[in-house]
């Protein structure tokens, strides 16, 4: 049955848009933090409202833990890579090597590591 395959059941939230960029864009920060101001920014295109949405998916899937510091205004809330996040960012290499290799030309990435991608 295809609903108790593991793979069909990691892509119904790892599959859905953004959910990949994010795990990065939280990588290339500093101790694989980043503010949601932050990384609304690096993500052109992404509304509040699913960056938000992603977010809360990622952190009750623990990839992602969410530190909010009330005493500042604005309400600061920053998001960092679990452990279970970072070995998903091995995947994800995985994932840019097969596509270097297969599908895209693209030296400049394929010289950068994701925590140092400025592309």
């Amino acid at each position: 049955m295809q609903s108790v395959c593991t793979v069909n059941q990691t892509v119904k939230y790892l599959g859905k848009k953004w959910m990949l960029l994010i795990i990065l864009e939280l990588y290339k920060g500093e101790g694989y933090t980043r503010r949601f101001t932050e990384v609304k920014e690096r993500l052109p295109g992404i509304t509040a409202k699913v960056l938000s949405a992603r977010l809360k998916e990622l952190e009750e899937e623990g990839l992602v833990e969410k530190h909010v510091e009330a005493g500042t205004v604005p309400v600061r809330s920053e998001y960092t890579l679990t452990a279970s996040g970072l070995g998903l960012v091995e995947v994800i290499k995985d994932i840019k090597q097969w596509a270097l290799r297969w599908k895209i030309e693209n030296r400049a990435c394929g010289a950068q590591d994701c925590h140092d991608c400025v592309l």
